[in-house]
Formats: structure tokens, sequence, C-alpha cells
């Protein structure tokens, strides 16, 4: 090409690109400013996908596209609906044996596709590769389902459309779609209740509504709520409930997507407030904007759900090729209908309201059920309003509740079942009220119901043996527990009270006494339930903020508890609790320290003393036998261990002290630090130790070091030998379970040597980013230090934000202040520490000095 008709082409697409960016950004701007003035969702997601079209054809014709090609629509654009911030999925339809070198428009259209500022997702096939790739893939299937032509051979597309039609099989659609929908809700815990969902993919999301249209469309029964209506796959009723639900969603994934600025579709908590003033909500005195758009969006989530399974089951039974198994009787109220439980009678449920509990209660009896059909469900919500105080009253009806706790299978599965049709919070109406409740904290990421539901499906795992390799401790307990159901009880009832302004462990109990003794759990069984809810939070706060070192510590907790069977009831809601919280806040440190209080706690409990009452000669004979299996000579140790104190060996038990001596026997007055680590041998993450003549602010170096590396410490045992040498002990963990703990040994060991033999002036704290919950849950740290009861030391309790550094800025003020640090005991809650420490210093004792280090440190605990 002569240079002048190269640069006029160069120019031409430059030009092109201008203008087709001006013609969106006009054209967005537009529909926009119309959707706030009118609110028609529809009319902007349709307008948005014309707008696109025209472009489109505009470059199409442009770049002089060969008339042989197809460019179709597909996916959501292809149904006619663009989002805000969607990308656009296109299909190059190309005749068989195209050269694609010979066509380097196509490379040239898509480069301009992305320089006009459109997200393009493209492929380029002949009709075959479209059905081959189908085949391969369920998502690529769906989104040439909704193929729409945009420019090219009609003839072409004409004949994809036919060839497709003709391959796909509704029955095996349908199938992928029902897997693909599980392994989406998995993906999500099986619960659209998290606190920060997500409105397209989270169960009751708008994906689940798509599933219904798309199979609805492969079978050919219909493409809009209408259509799907006059096919008799859903109620004149439940249509019109479909397009509402859908609308809300419409009008919260707009706006989301506005504010975002980007494709965006989870309702983050910096998103809430602003969204719920998008669309009108109001707070009140008591709820804020963002609770009432939350709860507005669970409402609307349930309601997704109920109709998703309903059309599902409907369409299945539509669709089905196979042979018709004619009902099979169970009883005079239930028959199996294709493996699912199906009412005999469409009034059942509102003529013997006991029946709504015996179907959950077959559910659970049956295992060849696999679900209910659609009219048993939609008869159990019709006659949900008749389980009332009498209902609640009559002895037959209790009865057949507590069973279902007492059923070997299918517990969980039937209380969500309730849960999802309202019919458990109408059975406990103290349950009712904290459904769809928000927890305004930093580590909760469910609802309070669903919360509460995931800590009894975390029991009941633990009685499966497909999941015993899971917890196997708590397996093994459980497995010799008697009447472990009682624990399902006791998990359902231990944050019912949330909400109510007070202690909800204190609150519950009441709800849980009256419980049982309605449904004739007495005496002793009725004292465990109470205990549970009463004190569901105490082992972990004795795990994670006292010293388990101290036997009083033990010796107290074990007064609590009492007995063995309270102890290990106690320790498996706790475990449970602790993991329903969410996914991030268990981890095996937590798990290490509740297993060693469980086991400290039970010798207390069997009549033996607690293995730290153990004296100083105990451990020194126990350490000094393991010395001797290691290969080291009688009295290797006795240089090291003269420098020693009784509160060194009590603080640190006999494996710990063998590993210190193994290390330091040859060097105990050596000048140089010395610097060991090694993968924790009590669980996961490093253990490292530290030694060295003590010098300045040597707490707060060890603390910079561990944060610039993004360590998490979890623990730390400070001591100073009588001749004046730092001996410290640190358990570290990766939050984020990036960093290999093996490889980085080395690196530690290296480097911080030359930092403590350098002694280099201690950096500033290394700038944090905050957490987003802590942007939108802030609350007031805290500080109190007090004396313990022997006077000689005090226990300072931080409670803050988590962020990098954090525990490095408390060092450094108590480094200031003279204060010695002597253990330190590291919780972190999600984006919450309540850390714990054992500290002592000539200016605690005074009420000036003790004034200022307070303020000093909430002034380091303020957020930036």
């Amino acid at each position: 090409m002569p240079p002048a008709a190269a640069s006029a082409e160069v120019g031409a697409i430059a030009e092109l690109i201008v203008r087709s960016k001006a013609t969106l950004k006009a054209g967005q701007a537009e529909l926009r400013t119309a959707y706030e003035t009118n609110a028609n969702a529809a009319a902007l997601l349709k307008g948005r996908a014309r707008l696109v079209d025209g472009v489109l054809r505009d470059l199409w014709r442009a770049m002089g596209i060969p008339a042989d090609i197809v460019l179709a629509a597909v996916g959501g654009y292809g149904r006619g609906e663009l989002y805000p911030a969607s990308d656009v999925d296109l299909l190059i339809l190309v005749p068989v044996g195209t050269d694609l070198q010979a066509v380097p428009q196509l490379e040239q259209l898509v480069g301009l596709l992305w320089d006009i500022g459109l997200d393009i997702g493209h492929s380029v096939r002949d009709i075959s590769g479209c059905i081959e790739e189908a085949e391969r893939d369920i998502t690529v299937k769906t989104a040439l389902l909704e193929a729409r032509l945009l420019c090219g051979n009609r003839n072409l597309f004409e004949k994809f459309e036919h060839r497709f039609q003709r391959y796909l099989d509704a029955e095996d659609f349908f199938k992928a779609k029902q897997l693909e929908q599980q392994e989406r809700y998995a993906r999500f815990n099986d619960t659209p209740f998290s606190l920060e969902p997500n409105c397209k993919e989270s169960p009751g999301g708008l994906r689940d509504l798509q599933v219904i249209q798309w199979v609805a469309r492969a079978a050919h029964l219909g493409t809009t709520w209408r259509e799907l209506a006059d096919t008799v796959l859903v109620t004149a009723e439940e249509a019109r409930q479909l397009a509402r639900a859908e609308d809300f969603l419409r009008h919260l994934r707009i706006h989301l997507h506005h504010l975002a600025k980007r494709r965006e579709e989870r309702l983050l908590f910096e998103h809430q407030e602003a969204l719920a003033q998008a669309l009108g909500i109001q707070a009140t005195q008591a709820k804020r904007a963002s609770e009432l758009l939350m709860q507005r969006y669970y409402r609307n989530a349930k309601l997704v759900t109920q109709l998703n399974t309903l059309v599902l089951q409907n369409l299945n039974a539509r669709i089905a090729h196979g042979f018709q198994v004619p009902p099979i009787v169970i009883d005079r109220h239930f028959q199996m209908v294709r493996e699912l439980l199906d009412i005999r009678d469409d009034e059942l449920f509102e003529r013997e309201p006991r029946a709504i509990l015996e179907a959950f209660l077959m559910m659970q009896r049956r295992s060849e059920l696999k679900g209910m059909t659609a009219r048993t469900l939609r008869a159990l919500w019709r006659a949900r309003r008749r389980i009332d105080a009498a209902f609640r009253r009559d002895p037959a009806n209790r009865a057949l509740f507590l069973s279902m706790f007492q059923q070997k299978r299918g517990l969980v599965h039937e209380l969500r079942r309730m849960n999802q049709y309202d019919i458990l919070g109408q059975y406990l109406p103290a349950f009712g009220k904290i459904v769809g409740q928000m927890q305004h904290d930093l580590f909760h990421v469910y609802t309070v119901d669903q919360h509460i539901l995931q800590v009894v499906r975390n029991l009941r795992r633990y009685t499966m043996p497909e999941f015993a390799h899971e917890y196997p401790f708590c397996s093994r307990l459980v497995a010799g527990y008697e009447r472990h159901w009682l624990l399902y009880v006791a998990a359902l009832f231990h944050d019912i009270a949330k909400g109510r302004g007070g202690d909800h462990s204190k609150l519950g109990v009441a709800d849980a006494r009256r419980f049982c003794r309605d449904h004739g759990i007495e005496g002793e069984d009725a004292d465990l339930v109470a205990f549970l809810v009463e004190h569901h939070l105490t082992m972990s706060a004795v795990a994670q903020k006292q010293d388990l070192a101290d036997p009083d510590v033990i010796r107290a907790f074990a007064e609590t508890v009492k007995s063995e069977r309270r102890l290990t009831a106690l320790y498996l809601l706790t475990v449970s609790d602790i993991r329903g919280t969410s996914p991030k806040v268990w981890n095996a440190w937590k798990g290490k320290l509740l297993e060693d209080l469980y086991r400290m706690t039970l010798r207390v409990l069997r009549g033996d003393a607690p293995a730290q009452s153990l004296g100083t000669q105990e451990r020194q004979d126990e350490a000094r036998r393991l010395l001797r299996l290691r290969g080291l000579r009688p009295d290797v140790e006795a240089p090291l261990w003269q420098n020693l104190d009784t509160v060194y060996f009590l603080r640190h038990d006999a494996e710990e002290i063998t590993w210190h001596t193994r290390n330091l026997y040859h060097r105990p007055d050596g000048a140089e630090p010395v610097v060991k680590a090694r993968l924790n041998p009590f669980g996961v993450g490093l253990q490292v130790m530290v030694y060295a003549p003590d010098q300045p602010h040597l707490f707060a170096r060890l603390c910079g070091f561990f944060a610039r590396l993004g360590y998490s410490i979890v623990d730390a045992k400070i001591h100073t030998t009588r001749h004046g040498h730092a001996l410290d002990s640190f358990v570290l963990l990766d939050p984020g379970g990036d960093l290999p703990y093996r490889d980085m040994a080395n690196l530690i060991e290296h480097d911080l040597t030359e930092q403590l033999q350098a002694q280099p002036p201690l950096a500033p704290p290394p700038p944090s980013r905050l957490p987003r919950q802590v942007k939108h849950f802030p609350f007031a740290p805290e500080v109190s230090i007090r004396a313990d009861e022997r006077g000689q030391h005090y226990i300072m309790s931080v409670t803050a934000a988590d962020r990098p550094g954090l525990l490095y800025a408390i060092a450094r003020v108590l480094g200031e202040h003279g204060v010695t640090l002597h253990t330190a005991k590291i919780a972190t809650l999600g984006a919450r520490v309540e850390d714990t420490f054992l500290v002592s210093g000539r200016e605690l004792a005074q009420t000036a000095t003790l004034v200022r280090l307070e303020q000093e440190l909430l002034q380091v605990l303020q957020l930036p």
C-alpha cells in the first residue's frame, strides 16, 4: 500500500475510534439520565444493547469485513440486556475452511473494540467448532443458546441456529445446569444470607432466575415469565413474583455498576448505604438505611430461591424423557414421585397442620427422598400461618419437632428448608426475629439465622464418617458422646437473643430453658443446654486471652464447666461456633489453643494436677530425658539452665525447653544473637526463638521485622535470663496463606540475626491499609491495665481494629515507657484484635504515668 494511502487509512481508523467513543459516551450518559428520571431498568438494559449494536454495525461496515462472515451477540448481550459495566460477548462465525490469516480485519476489529472502551469477550469459530466447544463447556452452550445476529451472512447464521437447535438436548442441558447451580451454591456456602452477597451469582441472585429462563428456552417452553405462566409452569401470581424479584435485582445491579464505575456484583459494605439511598430507602430510628436495604434483599433472595426450586422441578417433570413411574404411596398423607416427597391431597396442610412437621421428619427418615415436589412446597408456603400458638402448645407437635434433632440424617437440610419457607420462624418465634438480621462486627460474614444453621451444620459433620478427616479429634469426641443431639438444640439457641440489647448469652438461656421445659428435656440434659447457651463464648475467651501456662486459669475454668460431659460439649460447640462465623476466622492456632485447654481441663476434672502445676524439677527432668534421646551427653544443659529462673521453666513446656537447650547449650554466654526458626510442632505456622544480649526496644524491633515479612504474631513468650540475655519465643502465622513457611525459616534466621547485630534505628510503622470492614463498622479502641492478683505483674488488654504493624506500634510505646513484656496472647477475630499482655514496669504503679501510657496507646490504636 502506498504511504499516502496507508496514512489515510490510519487517519480514518483514528477518526472512527473518536467517533465511536463519542457515540458510546453520549448514548450511555443519555441512558443513565433517562433511567434516573423514570427508573425503567428494562429500558436501560435494552437501550445499552441497542447502542452497542449500532456502534458494532458501523465498525463492521467500516472495516470491510467479508460478506460471508457473521457477527453475533451471545450471552446476556445476545438476550438484548447489557448492564452499565457488563462485558460484550461476541461470536464471529466463519464459513468452514476460512483462512483467518487472510482476514486481518477481524483482528483489527477486536483491537478497535477495546480501543473504544468496550470490554469484549469474543470467539472465532465455524459451526462445527461451536458445537464441539458447546459439548465441552456448559457455559459456552448457554451463551450460544441466546445468540443473536448483528450483521453479516444471514444464511450462515440461520444454518448455525438450525444445527445448534438440532444438537441441543433439553434434558441433558437441564441436568448440566442443575449441576452447575449446585457447584455455584457450594461456592457461596449454600446460602444467600452472607453480609456482602453477590447479587448476580449468590443463591437468590439474578443467576437463579436466568437458569430458569435458559432451561425453558432450551425446551421451547417460553422466554418470558408470562409465557411460562401460559404453559402452566408457574401460576400467574408466581409469574408476577418472578418479574418483581427480577426487577429489584436489576435495579440493584444497575445502581451498583453506576456507583462502582466498573463491573461489580458484590454488595460490599462501602456501597450498601449509597445503594439504599439510590433506591429511596430511608433510615429509621432503629435501623440504618443499609440494614433495611439488606433485609429487603434477603427477602427477595429467599423468594427467588423458593421459586427457582419450584420452577426447575416443574421444568424437569415436563422435559424428562424417562419412563413415568406411578407414585409410590408412603402413607395416608404422602407419596413419592420421582424420588420427591409429594402430598396426596393439596389441602393436607390446611386440614391437618401437624402434617407440616411430619413432612420434614419424613424427609429425614427416608433416604431415598431427594426433595419435595413443587406442589408440596407451594402447600407448605401457603399453610405456614397455620403454625400458631395452639399448634406450638400441642404436645404431639412438640414431640415431632424434637424428634427431628434425634434423627441420624437430614437435620441441617430440613432446618434450612424450614427456614426458607418461614416455617422454622413460625414454630420458634424467637428464631423468626433474627431471620435476616445483620451482624455489624468485624468477623461475622452471615446473618444471625444463617450463622446458627452453619454452627448446627458444623456439629453434624463431626458425626458423619465422610467428614471425619476434617476435625478428627471432634469426630472422636462426638462418637462417644451420649445424646449428642442436645448439642444441636444448644446451637439453635446460642445466638437466638442477639439484637435484643444486653448480653445475648444470658438472655438466650431463658429461651433455651423454656424450650427444654416445653419439649420434655429435663434434669441434667436441660441444664447442659442452658449451660452451653450461657457459656458458648467462655472457652474461646479463656483459650485466646488468658495464660494457659497458669494452673490457676485451668482450675478456674474447670470449676466453671464442672464435669467432663459439659467440657466436651462446650469444646465441640466452641469449635463449631468459631468456624461458623467466617471461613477466615478459624485457623490451626486457635484449634491448638482450644484443644490444649480441653486436655488440661480434663486432667483437672479427672482429679489430676494440671500439667502446668508440675514444678521446675519435673519439667527439667522431662527435658533432660528428651535431650538424652537426642544424643546429648548428661549435664550439657547445666551452663544454660543456671541462668534461667523458675518463671522460665513454668512458662515453657519440656519440648520447648529441649529445643532451646539444643540450640544454646554450647554458647550460653555468647555475645552474638542466635535466631532459630522451625515449623511449629504444635500446629500450623512457624516457631521462632531469639537469644541475644538484651538491647533497648528489642520486642518492638522483633515485631517490626515480622510485620515487614507479612507475618502475624499469635503467641509470644518474653524472658530475660539472670545474666541479661533475652530469650524470646514466637509463633507466627501468615494471614494470607501465601508465604512458604519452610522456605522462610532460613530467611528469618539470616536477616533477623543481621538486624539484631546492626541495631538500626527503629523504622516507622509500615503504611497500613485498613480492611474494608473497619471503614464501615468503626469502633472505639480500648485499653485496660490492671494489676494481677499477686501484684507483681499487670494484665494489659487491648481491643482495636486490626491493621498491619499494629503490634509493632504497641511495642514501640511500651518500650518508650520502659514497660517489660513477659507474655502476649494475640487473638484476631476477622478484622478485630483482642490482645492480652502480661507486663511489668515502674510506670505502671503510678497513676499519672499509667494514665499517660494508656493515652498514648489509645492514640496509636486510633484508625489513621
